[in-house]
This record gives C-alpha cells, sequence and structure tokens, in this order.
C-alpha cells in the first residue's frame, strides 16, 4: 500500500499506514482501496460469524491488542467491534490464506456478531441452493 514502512506511521484517505511488521505487509495482497477481507469465525464452534475489512492499520492492531478492529467503508474510519454494542470480539488467532488476500479471524464472540442483532450475520439469510451429493467412490 506505501513505501513508507518507517516507525513513524503515515495517514493516508483517513487510514494509518507503517505500524504493521514489514514482514506480514509484504505477504498481503490488498485490493485497490488497500483491504483485505477478514473472515470472521467463532473459535471452538468454527461457525462464520460475519465479514469486515481490514487495512494494515486495523491488522496491526487486532494483532497486537486482543480485540478485532476493522476499517468500516462506509464510515471511512477505524471501528473496533463491540465499542458500542457491548458485543466484543476477542482475538483468538489471525491466519493468511495462501493467496494472501484474505485473512480468517479465530475469535471468542461476546453477544451478537451482526450489527441487526442476529448471532451470526449469516443466520436466516439462507438462499435456498440445491445441495450437492459428493460422487460415488470418492474419499472425504
Amino acid at each position: 500500500m506505501s513505501a513508507n514502512r518507517e516507525n513513524t506511521p503515515e495517514k493516508t484517505a483517513g487510514r494509518i499506514v507503517g505500524n504493521l511488521d514489514p514482514a506480514i505487509a509484504a505477504r498481503l495482497k490488498q485490493d485497490d482501496d488497500g483491504l483485505v477481507a477478514a473472515v470472521v469465525q467463532q473459535f471452538d464452534t468454527r461457525e462464520v460469524l460475519m465479514l469486515g475489512w481490514m487495512d494494515e492499520e486495523a491488522l496491526h492492531r487486532s494483532l497486537t491488542t486482543g480485540r478485532v478492529t476493522f476499517w468500516s467503508r462506509s464510515r471511512a474510519e477505524y471501528w473496533r467491534k463491540g465499542d458500542t454494542s457491548g458485543h466484543i470480539q476477542i482475538v483468538k488467532g489471525v491466519s493468511l490464506d495462501c493467496d494472501g488476500d484474505a485473512l480468517l479471524v479465530l475469535v471468542d464472540q461476546i453477544g451478537a456478531a451482526c450489527h441487526t442483532g442476529s448471532a451470526t450475520c449469516f443466520t436466516g439469510r439462507d438462499l435456498g441452493a440445491v445441495v450437492g451429493e459428493k460422487p460415488e467412490g470418492e474419499k472425504a
């Protein structure tokens, strides 16, 4: 996102650049807005809770504070899950996918994950897909 990776963070379009470990930043493949999709999953049940967006600073904060921070595309600001709702996400682990363009954030979710009050952002939103079956003779 930025060539400036010195100790002093740089602000770009309201976002802070420069605090993330350069070795981690080099592995990220950000979109044109400098963001990476972050899939949030309950650490013990593996239930997918939500999808958020992180830039380098949001990832840095999530890795170093124990609480999940996102970049809000609609409000153009950082937000830490639960600061206003009390429904916090405690970080249990963060992984980068093989392509470097998505994060998996394992959390202990306290309260609802969705801003609508639903347990997850996917609760009650099934699209009715045809359920496929594994071909006979195929192993798991």
